[in-house]
């Protein structure tokens, strides 16, 4: 059997809260560091577009400075660690145009139809349990003609990189996300349309996908 036809990790809501406990205090000196430069890459991105935009796991809010004014911005997080955080971060940030910060699942957002212009969500499918409701999520709440970013690691199917996160997919519950996930993970919504698939830095080990919602 090929690797990435293996079944994905299994995740819940109380195993992702669990570890993001964990994690929120040492959240912004670890992974943050490392994630640093692709969270700059998107949200200079994103800033190309105007109107309202939901982060979908906006964690400690490390993108939330470095949106433009013309973009209205809602996050949402699943972890109520994380979001006090984020709070704290867009309160010392002082701007004017992060809107809220919510307590909530990707896979369930409390939001009408088309409510967005953008949707980002930055290494957010490899936690979520259930990643293709997440999908099927922000495609509801987004504009028909507006834009997702997905920025994620995308797990490879063999060599040294592979062994190694077979390997560490055991401890998925663990650390909290999954270190195997196949791209293809994200690519079974029908109401988006693949546009630019971006390696990003560091080494590009994150890649951001652009979808358009279909009209």
């Amino acid at each position: 059997m090929l690797r990435h036809d293996r079944p994905l990790v299994e995740m819940g809501v109380s195993d992702v809260c669990l570890a993001y406990r964990r994690w929120a205090p040492v959240y912004d000196k670890t992974f943050g560091k490392f994630a640093e430069a692709a969270v700059r890459q998107v949200t200079a991105y994103a800033n190309n577009f105007t109107g309202k935009l939901l982060e979908a796991g906006v964690g400690t809010g490390l993108a939330l400075p470095h949106y433009a004014a013309a973009l209205n911005v809602t996050g949402i997080d699943l972890s109520p660690h994380m979001l006090a955080r984020a709070r704290l971060r867009a309160d010392k940030a002082g701007k004017g145009n992060i809107d809220a910060l919510l307590e909530m699942d990707a896979a369930a957002l409390k939001f009408a139809d088309a409510t967005f212009d953008v949707a980002v969500a930055m290494f957010v499918m490899t936690v979520v349990p259930e990643p293709g409701l997440a999908m099927a999520e922000l495609a509801r709440v987004t504009k028909p003609g507006g834009t997702i970013l997905i920025c994620n690691h995308f797990s490879k199917a063999g060599g040294f990189r592979g062994a190694v996160e077979r390997h560490l997919s055991r401890y998925s519950t663990t650390i909290g996300f999954r270190s195997e996930f196949p791209v293809k993970t994200v690519l079974g919504e029908s109401r988006l349309r693949l546009v630019r698939k971006t390696p990003m830095k560091p080494f590009g080990f994150f890649t951001m996908l652009e979808f358009q919602k279909r009209p």
